[in-house]
């Protein structure tokens, strides 16, 4: 099955509709789909949820959908670095359900699995335990996570076969194959796509039975969410 679209417009048409919700990959704006945010941006669907770890920057990233009021709704760990999501949120206009990283990557995990909820003891005794069941373990209290699934995830990888098995590159990993696993419909965007067969089955990050759809963007801008200079020394 060859699950290779034209582009990222074309790989999105007939999937993403308003009042959905959106699973997107990346920690800040590493190993963000840039591509695919970009069209989804382009389609104009709203009144979305978004899950992924943060909103990216003002301008760029899913900055850019806070932007264009096409989200209603963010599931994240991380808000800072964003004016625009801090503006929206603190004007009552942006839903947030703040959640810690490791139980949103779990929660993300254990939605792809099909494990419907789990007890952690992260956030017990704070606002994120509020309103949710708790229980106690060997005299410990735990709060219950229910998981996340998502009606479309959008991820990137490094490259992909065409059969839609992925490898990513080093930390550009981070949240997407829990992201991926966690999508009834899953897109992947992609550097490069080579022929089915062409992985060794040993190296594959992602299984293509989590994957759908897949989009080349040779060239992604990788944008540096802070850079920072030292001068030589001695300069």
């Amino acid at each position: 099955m060859d699950k290779v679209y034209a582009n990222a417009e074309e790989a999105l048409k007939g999937v993403v509709a308003d009042g959905q919700t959106i699973a997107v990959g990346g920690f800040g704006l590493c190993g963000i789909p840039e591509a695919l945010i970009a069209a989804l941006r382009d389609s104009g669907v709203k009144e979305l949820t978004c899950i992924s770890n943060n909103a990216g920057v003002d301008g760029f990233g899913l900055g850019q959908l806070l932007e264009t009021r096409q989200i209603r709704k963010m599931i994240a760990s991380y808000v800072g670095e964003n004016k625009e999501f801090e503006r929206q949120f603190l004007a009552g206009e942006l839903e947030l359900e703040f959640t810690p990283q490791g139980t949103l990557a779990e929660k993300l995990r254990a939605g792809g699995a099909g494990i419907p909820a789990f007890f952690t003891r992260t956030g017990v005794g704070t606002l994120v335990a509020d309103g949710k069941e708790t229980r106690e373990f060997d005299g410990e209290t735990y709060v219950m996570e229910r998981s996340l699934v998502a009606d479309v995830s959008l991820v990137k990888a490094w490259k992909a076969d065409r059969a839609g098995n992925l490898l990513f590159r080093r930390t550009a990993r981070n949240f997407n194959p829990n992201v991926a696993m966690a999508g009834k419909i899953t897109i992947a965007e992609v550097e490069e796509v080579v022929d089915t067969g062409t992985f060794d089955p040993d190296s594959v990050h992602l299984p293509g039975i989590f994957v759908h759809r897949v989009v080349v963007n040779a060239n992604p801008e990788k944008r540096i969410e802070q850079r920072t200079i030292r001068n030589a020394q001695g300069a």
